[in-house]
């Protein structure tokens, strides 16, 4: 199914923003699928406010800025177009709801799984058949406090094989960023992961070299994304979930507690 030249309504004005469609970019392996999408307002002639659920309407309204209220308005009814296209029904009859500990999932279908990062006026959405999945973008050319940033997520490893120049270590520590975000949504932590403690290498090739449960090498892939020049962005996917020993929120939540008591 397909919905091209759909719109949305500016929720202030009345004014309408074109739905621009996802781009489907280069899938990174398997039935993973990845989908560029633009939140930038543009002049159109429908309205996209139906394809959400009342919950998503009243948490649209609680933006205090119009440009916001429009990104999330325009990356809403993204992912709610590229998970019709998944399910093969139309965006406003897409079942989103929040699993464990807040993680957007589809009720009843656990062979599918998916996940959206934005910054500024674009979105990545991930979608798997074959894996838990995390994705997270950057700016390329955003600017950060290197030194400081190293010293709270990077391990002593990363930090040892940051290279000479300064806007090569930016561009590093920004890699491993996505790489270390993604992993983290991919497990549902989010910004409570141990981001100094998930070791990375960078060269040949993306890879988790080792971290604490759950986050073991063996069940993870890592995989730069192949966006549009300026950004950075990274796919991690969680095999041991979507396998027979997959791993319950409880499970987790008890391998952390005794990792940190150890």
């Amino acid at each position: 199914m397909v919905f091209n030249g759909v719109g949305v309504c500016n929720v202030t004005t009345g004014e309408r923003a074109q739905f621009v469609t996802p781009v489907r970019l280069a899938a990174p392996a398997g039935t993973t699928l990845l989908w560029w999408c633009s939140l930038a307002y543009a002049p159109g002639n429908a309205d996209l406010t139906d394809w959400l659920s009342d919950n998503e309407r009243a948490r649209m309204q609680r933006f205090g800025h119009e440009t916001l209220r429009t990104r999330y308005l325009m990356g809403r009814a993204s992912l709610r177009w590229v998970l019709a296209q998944t399910m093969g029904v139309t965006p406003e009859a897409v079942p989103i709801e929040r699993g464990p500990r807040g993680r957007p999932q589809l009720p009843g279908m656990m062979d599918v799984d998916f996940n959206v990062s934005h910054t500024a006026e674009v979105a990545l959405i991930g979608v798997s058949r074959e894996a838990r999945i995390g994705v997270d973008i950057e700016r390329a050319d955003r600017m950060i406090q290197s030194s400081g940033l190293a010293r709270r997520i990077l391990t002593d490893r990363e930090r040892a094989a940051l290279p000479a120049n300064d806007d090569a270590i930016r561009r590093r520590i920004l890699r491993l960023w996505t790489c270390k975000e993604a992993l983290a949504k991919a497990t549902g932590d989010a910004m409570s992961a141990p981001f100094g403690r998930l070791d990375i290498a960078t060269d040949p090739a993306l890879k988790l070299v080792d971290g604490p449960p759950p986050y073991d090498p063996r069940d993870f892939e890592l995989f730069a994304a192949g966006v549009p020049d300026g950004y950075l962005a990274t796919v991690a996917l969680w095999r041991r979930y979507n396998a027979g020993s997959k791993l319950t929120a409880t499970r987790l939540h008890a391998e952390r507690e005794a990792q940190r008591k150890a």
